[in-house]
């Protein structure tokens, strides 16, 4: 399934003599949208070839991914298990509750065994107590993940020539499978938001696994984070929300919408020369803001708000 890809009309752009589009990602499918659909696609193929009936994963309680993967679990027949960091006070959330309206069992955790969510021996664990199921990692970000969004290159490579390359980074899959399927030719600009200190380029490092030392077009910007993961000021909300009004494109103040302020920031440092052209990766999320106004911390009539559970979703 290809995503269309646009011109951005922006007068900063056109002042800086620059060309940016948006690669659209959020548009894959309403409900698994972005990179999640991009990451999941050959987990599930290979949960089949095995002839696994059940997905686990793990996610907080506002997860991008434990929402779409509930749902590609329901119209793959697949079951599904949620490792939930936080209390059992969050299954009626926002996201929670559309999870469980898609069948997903939810199963929370204190953030002390959460951090196992990676620890080879509790992963053993977990696969001898459910030993017909796929155990996918947090954010879906694993090897077989790096293909599905590998085809973000293939489809540009049709759509445009361009010379940078913009995504969100939060758990380093979907920077991993673009730098992989690109193989250097187009510099590739991560931006990152939580704040770390090298941890997301050993991640990246990690999913290219023995061919990290053949790329060299990447990088991972590390002062856009504002402030942490989730965090931001009412100032950069409110840059945002000037974007997607000025543009008509939707966007969510915890990834996608750092990726727009970052690319704002560096335009007024001219970080790119003249009559460069960009393409911004939308990696959906848009269902986050569901949970933001259900906490208080966005105004639903300001923002893209999807609707909640319905009896005839």
């Amino acid at each position: 399934m290809t995503s269309i890809l646009s011109a951005i009309d922006y007068p900063t752009f056109k002042t800086k003599k620059l060309k940016v589009f948006i690669k659209r990602d959020d548009l894959i499918h309403p409900i698994i949208s972005g990179n999640k659909w991009r990451k999941l696609k050959h987990n599930l193929l290979q949960a089949k070839a095995e002839n696994k009936n059940t997905i686990i994963s793990f996610g907080g309680a506002f997860s991008n991914h434990i929402h779409a993967l509930a749902y590609a679990c329901k119209v793959n027949n697949l079951s599904c298990i949620g490792i939930i960091r936080g209390e059992q006070e969050y299954q009626n959330n926002f996201t929670l509750s559309w999870a469980r309206h898609w069948g997903m069992q939810l199963k929370f955790v204190d953030r002390k065994t959460y951090k196992l969510r990676s620890d080879a021996n509790y992963l053993k664990d977990l696969q001898q107590q459910y030993p017909h199921a796929m155990i996918v990692p947090e954010g879906g970000s694993n090897a077989l993940a790096l293909e599905g969004v590998g085809d973000v290159i293939t489809e540009l490579a049709e759509q445009a020539e361009y010379d940078y390359l913009l995504t969100p980074v939060g758990s380093g899959g979907t920077l991993a499978g673009l730098i992989k399927a690109d193989n250097n030719k187009h510099k590739i600009l991560g931006i990152a938001v939580l704040k770390q200190q090298g941890y997301l380029t050993d991640e990246v490092n990690a999913l290219l696994g023995k061919d990290q030392g053949i790329f060299d077009n990447w990088q991972i910007l590390n002062d856009f984070h504002c402030g942490g993961y989730g965090k931001y000021k009412t100032a950069d909300a409110n840059r945002i929300l000037e974007f997607i009004n000025s543009t008509g494109i939707p966007f969510e103040p915890v990834y996608s919408g750092k990726m727009i302020l970052a690319l704002l920031d560096l335009i007024a440092q001219n970080y790119f020369s003249e009559d460069s052209t960009i393409v911004l990766l939308h990696t959906g999320g848009i269902q986050g803001l569901g949970g933001m106004a259900e906490r208080g911390l966005i105004d639903p009539s300001l923002w893209p708000v999807p609707e909640g559970v319905t009896d005839n979703t």
